[in-house]
C-alpha cells in the first residue's frame, strides 16, 4: 500500500469527549500526520471517503480464549487475531488455560513465539498463578515475567487456597504484576449451567447463585487489600457484585480493576428458552436487573474496561445436554457492532464510553499507551459506519468456532476499515 493514507471527511470519535470532530485524516508512515478540516490530499496518497463514517481507536481485548496450545480445533493463534481483526481490535490478552497451562517461561515463549509468526497484531499473554493451575504450588512467576507477562491467574479454576493466593500476591507484587480473577465459590457454583432462580427451576436444572461469585470476588479484593496486590475482577455478572467492587474502589485503600462482557450486558437467563447452549456460559448470565446495573457500571467506570471473555468450543461440544456442554461464547467477531446495534444506536451509551473502556482504559491496564486519533500519535484505528450493518454468517465470521447467539442474526453498523502502523489490515 501507499505510505499515504488520507481518509476524507470523517467524524473522529475520542475517549474525552461525547461529541464528534469533523476532520480530515492524514496518515504518513505509520502515523498521523495530520487531522484537520480541508486538508490538501497529497500526491500518491490512498484516499478513502469517510462522510457519514466514524474512525476512532482500534479496539483491545484484554480477555481472550485462542485455546493455543492444545485445543487448536476451537480456536488457535491465526484465526483468533483474525477474528480480532473483523472485530476491530487489534491487540489482545490471552488467558493460560491451555494445555499445557502458561505457567513458565519456556511455554510463554513458544506462545509468543507462534504469535510473532502468524498474527497480523500484537498478541500478550498472562500466565498462570499456580503450576498447572492446580491452586497448590505457585508457577513459575519470575521467569514469565522476564518475558514481559504482567497480568496472573488461574482464570476459569481460579486459587480456591487462600493461603497460596494470599503469598502469590505477596511475592509478584514485588515484580509490578498484578492479578486478575475468575471469582467462583465451586461448592456453591454447582453445575454451573445457567443462573439459580426461576429459569433453572423450570428447565429442571440446578442453578449457579450469583453468590458463589460474590463471594469470591469480596475474598480476592481483601487478600488483595492485605497485601498491597492489584486486583483486577474478570466478566462480572451480577448488581451486588457490581456493588461490592463500587464499595472497594470508593475506600481507596486497594487496587482494583474490573471488567464487564458483553454478553452480560445483552443477554439474560431466560433467553435460554429451549436449552439453546449458544447462552450458557460462567458467570452465567443472571437478570434484567443485573444487566442494567451493569450498564450502569460500565458507563459510571466501576467497571475500567469491556472485555470479550472470547471462547470458543467446536460445534460438536455445543450440541451436547445443557448441562454437558461447555461454558462459553465467541466475542471478538461480534463485540463492537453489537454494543453499537444494543446500546449506542439507542442512546442509551456513549462512543466516547466505548472507546475509553474498550480501546484505551485496557491497553492501561497491560501498561501500554492509549492510541487516540491525534497529531503524531501512532496510527492505530478502525472506520465505522453506523448506517450499514452486518450479518454474523458462518462465511464472515473468522473465528473458527461459531458459538454465538448472533450467529446469522443481522446488527446494524460495520467495521469498514482497520488500519495499524499504516498497515491495512481490512477494508470492506
Amino acid at each position: 500500500m501507499s505510505d499515504v493514507l488520507f481518509i476524507r471527511q470523517v467524524r473522529v470519535v475520542s475517549e474525552d469527549s461525547p461529541e464528534f470532530r469533523d476532520a480530515d485524516v492524514l496518515v504518513e508512515n505509520g502515523s498521523f500526520k495530520a487531522v484537520g478540516a480541508g486538508l490538501s490530499v497529497p500526491e500518491g496518497a490512498k484516499v478513502i471517503e469517510g462522510r457519514g463514517r466514524l474512525l476512532m481507536p482500534a479496539m483491545f481485548d484484554a480477555h481472550v480464549h485462542f485455546r493455543e496450545p492444545g485445543f487448536e480445533a476451537k480456536e488457535d493463534i491465526a484465526s483468533g487475531t483474525e477474528a480480532a481483526i473483523n472485530g476491530g481490535i487489534t491487540g489482545v490478552v490471552m488467558m493460560p488455560n491451555t494445555s499445557p497451562a502458561i505457567d513458565s517461561a519456556t511455554v510463554v515463549k513458544m506462545v509468543l513465539d507462534k504469535a510473532k509468526a502468524v498474527s497480523r497484531i500484537p498478541v500478550y499473554t498472562s500466565g498462570c498463578i499456580t503450576k498447572g493451575r492446580e491452586g497448590k504450588e505457585l508457577a513459575a512467576i519470575d521467569g514469565m515475567r522476564s518475558l514481559g507477562v504482567k497480568m496472573l491467574t488461574d482464570d476459569g479454576d481460579g486459587v480456591g487456597d487462600a493461603a497460596v493466593l494470599y503469598r502469590a500476591m505477596q511475592y509478584a507484587s514485588e515484580f509490578g504484576m498484578f492479578f486478575a480473577s475468575h471469582c467462583e465459590v465451586h461448592e456453591l457454583a454447582g453445575p454451573r449451567a445457567l443462573n439459580d432462580g426461576p429459569m433453572a427451576y423450570r428447565l429442571g436444572i440446578k442453578g449457579s447463585p450469583a453468590c458463589a461469585e460474590e463471594i469470591m470476588l469480596d475474598r480476592d479484593i481483601r487478600l488483595a487489600h492485605a497485601t498491597g496486590a492489584h486486583i483486577h475482577i474478570q466478566h462480572v455478572s451480577s448488581k451486588l457484585g457490581m456493588e461490592t467492587i463500587k464499595w472497594w474502589k470508593e475506600r481507596g485503600d486497594v487496587k482494583v480493576t474490573a471488567e464487564v462482557a458483553p454478553h452480560h450486558l445483552m443477554f439474560i437467563d431466560e433467553d435460554i428458552g429451549d436449552y439453546d447452549t449458544h447462552y450458557k456460559m460462567n458467570p452465567p448470565l443472571r437478570t434484567r436487573a443485573d444487566n442494567e446495573a451493569l450498564l450502569e457500571g460500565l458507563k459510571s467506570g466501576v467497571f475500567d474496561l469491556l472485555a470479550t471473555d472470547h471462547a470458543p468450543h467446536t460445534p460438536f461440544e455445543k450440541a451436547q445436554d445443557f448441562v454437558s456442554a461447555p461454558n462459553g461464547i465467541t466475542g471478538m467477531d461480534t463485540a463492537l457492532v453489537s454494543m453499537y446495534d444494543r446500546f449506542i444506536s439507542r442512546g442509551e451509551l456513549g462512543w466516547d464510553v466505548l472507546v475509553k473502556r474498550y480501546s484505551a482504559e485496557p491497553r492501561r491496564l497491560m501498561g501500554l499507551e492509549a492510541v487516540p486519533v491525534e497529531e503524531g500519535k501512532f496510527a492505530e484505528f478502525i472506520l465505522f459506519d453506523p448506517e450499514g450493518s452486518t450479518t454474523f454468517t458462518a462465511e464472515f465470521m473468522k473465528s473458527k468456532s461459531r458459538n454465538t447467539p448472533f450467529l446469522d442474526k443481522t446488527l446494524k453498523g460495520s467495521v469498514d476499515l482497520v488500519v495499524r502502523g499504516g498497515e491495512i489490515l481490512l477494508e470492506r
